[in-house]
């Protein structure tokens, strides 16, 4: 959905900045402070880059906003360089550097094993800086003489001097980033990170090498950090030691959090309660080391009864209060128009070039799959035509999945090959196999829940597009070529043009699995494999979605496992019977119905209905 104002928080803070040396002296809030505040907002930006839109919880940043600020306050104190802009971008530059080898060693991992490696990261850093570079860090004493930032003109000097002019440099910087970050966010690399913090594994099956925006992200927060580190040094006129220590990092942690992760401007409100606190329980009540625990128990209500922070309880009121509006208006909410009829001619999901246009498509040989002692799935030997529609059957622990995952490359088999377009793919990784064209929908709804359904259908079409990594991190997302009328064409396919600017969660079930195999269709895949599709709807959505895959099935080629035989062989031409991790028999459904192996193992008593 475009948005109706785009740049209305950008002028919301340009106000709010403007205003703020004027207003929050009155308040209580010191010129020093002020300018602290923005210092922290401006690290906050960076690390809500990484945890607010990614999700990657990181307790290093205090070793960035460390190692820029003293890159930059030693150029300006123990070098003959003069240019306060120049020593910033170097360090900046520097923050960057160290945040791409660090990145390359923790994002290894994930979840709290990433979260503990870059508290090792910032420790390591933190005795770095107190011992081994002492001489040029000054160890615990800091660097001192850091001058105060300026601005040679070439015919004249600025100088930053004064509180007033200190703060408009402040601000100016701190609105800068802000404005990067804004773009950054709305761009399609930005799309691409809220997939990776909502779902990252369908994330990476839709096309997308999620290391790789890890880490560039991780970069981009590092280099938030130092920026603003450097510009504590010029405010404070020394480079405090106290910039490495772990209680930073958990400052800009708890900062993000009291005002908002995943808002960009949350980091900032944050850091204004903080610090106001923080001066407020030490020098005007006098509480000595107990401001702390005071400062903890505040830190502590406010998560619980703000989850989403002061700027997410802001938007949680809004939303809140427009729901009660639009109830009272209409009290008798016309239910959801669900599309029923056949697709319109002029409806079309491309699909990616083959080598070939006929023969075999996917074929896989002697293909086994162990885990230790079990045997999951044992010597099959299977191929699918271009254009076939072929189905799956088999009880619950046949190996059904284990077979689909090895064919879309999620899992590497133990023994076999598997070769797709005469490729052989049988080491190949879930990205690489969706850029080729092998797309599967999931038997358990993998979607991007907090997100819209034209967010979701994005995420999928710019795997597409864009490759499996791009930088284009101030592109506007609606100017990516055919990505609108691709992820209209989708939805159009799979009904849900009216719902397209509805939440995930808001979707009904059967709404939800239409656009389970959307997010597969989007990708423009020549094989399309369907995990249970029909699982857990109701008849009537049976109905509908069987409907639903004949008009999909035109011109593509499908595999479908699904339970509903009956539904299944209405829809394909040839079945293969799995049964402990093996291939049974393949037929036509005539033949399979028939077939005594099949009613002996599989149909028992339903024989007769069936024939």
């Amino acid at each position: 959905m475009r948005r109706q104002y785009p740049f209305l928080l950008e002028g919301f803070t340009l106000l709010a900045l403007i205003a703020a040396p004027f207003v929050l002296p009155h308040l209580g809030f010191t010129p020093t402070t002020i300018n602290r505040i923005l210092v922290w907002g401006l690290v906050g930006i960076g690390f809500d880059l990484l945890f607010g839109y990614t999700g990657l919880l990181s307790f290093g940043q205090s070793a960035f906003f460390g190692s820029g600020g003293m890159f930059a306050a030693y150029l300006l104190t123990q070098t003959s360089m003069q240019s306060s802009l120049l020593a910033l971008v170097i360090g900046t530059v520097a923050a960057g550097v160290i945040g791409l080898l660090v990145g390359l060693v923790a994002l290894r991992r994930t979840g709290i094993y990433f979260a503990m490696i870059t508290v090792a990261i910032a420790e390591m850093f933190f005795f770095l800086e107190f011992n081994p570079l002492s001489d040029f860090t000054g160890g615990e004493n800091g660097l001192p003489g850091v001058p105060t930032p300026n601005l040679n003109l070439g015919f004249t000097t600025i100088k930053f001097d004064g509180d007033l002019s200190m703060y408009a440099f402040m601000a100016f910087w701190y609105f800068v980033g802000l404005v990067i970050a804004l773009r950054l966010v709305r761009s399609p690399f930005g799309l691409v990170l809220r997939a990776i913090r909502e779902n990252p594994m369908r994330a990476q099956a839709l096309g997308h090498n999620i290391q790789r925006y890890k880490l560039a992200v991780f970069v981009v927060a590092a280099m938030y950090a130092g920026f603003a580190g450097g510009l504590l040094g010029m405010m404070q006129g020394f480079m405090p030691p106290d910039a490495f220590m772990f209680h930073t990092s958990g400052e800009i942690v708890m900062q993000a959090a009291i005002g908002g992760a995943g808002t960009l401007i949350g980091p900032l409100l944050g850091a204004a309660v903080w610090l106001y606190l923080s001066d407020f329980f030490q020098t005007v009540l006098n509480l000595g080391a107990t401001w702390k625990l005071i400062l903890g128990i505040v830190f502590v209500l406010l998560v619980v009864f703000l989850r989403h922070g002061l700027v997410g309880g802001f938007v949680d009121l809004y939303h809140w209060m427009q729901r009660n509006k639009k109830a009272a208006q209409d009290s008798q909410p016309a239910p959801v128009a669900v599309q029923h009829a056949a697709v319109p001619a002029n409806v079309k999901v491309g699909r990616k070039p083959t080598r070939s246009k006929e023969g075999v498509l996917l074929s896989a040989t002697g293909l086994t799959k162990r885990y230790g002692g079990l045997a999951a799935n044992s010597d099959i030997d299977f191929s699918v035509e271009h254009g076939e529609i072929r189905g799956i059957i088999g009880p619950n622990g046949a190996g059904k999945s284990t077979f689909f995952k090895m064919l879309t490359c999620e899992v590497e088999p133990t023994a076999g090959q598997i070769m797709f377009d005469g490729r052989d793919i049988t080491k190949m990784g879930v990205i690489d196999a969706c850029q080729m064209g092998l797309t599967k929908s999931y038997q358990i709804n993998q979607l991007f829940e907090k997100l819209t359904v034209r967010q979701n259908l994005s995420i999928a079409v710019l795997g597409e597009v864009r490759g499996t990594f791009k930088l284009d991190m101030f592109k506007s997302l609606h100017k990516v070529r055919k990505l609108d009328a691709h992820v209209e064409s989708t939805a159009a396919l799979v009904h849900l043009t009216e719902r397209l600017d509805a939440k995930v969660s808001e979707l009904a079930y059967g709404e939800k699995r239409r656009l389970e195999i959307g997010l597969a269709l989007a990708t423009s895949p020549s094989l399309l494999l369907l995990d249970e599709p029909l699982a857990g709807m109701s008849p009537q959505e049976r109905v509908e979605t069987v409907a639903l895959l004949k008009a999909i099935a035109v011109g593509r080629t499908l595999i479908v496992i699904d339970h509903d035989m009956d539904s299944l062989f209405e829809l394909v031409g040839k079945v293969t019977v799995l049964q402990e991790g093996r291939v049974l028999v393949e037929g036509t459904p005539e033949e399979i119905k028939n077939d005594p192996l099949v009613q002996e193992a599989y149909l028992g008593g339903v024989h007769e209905e069936m024939v």
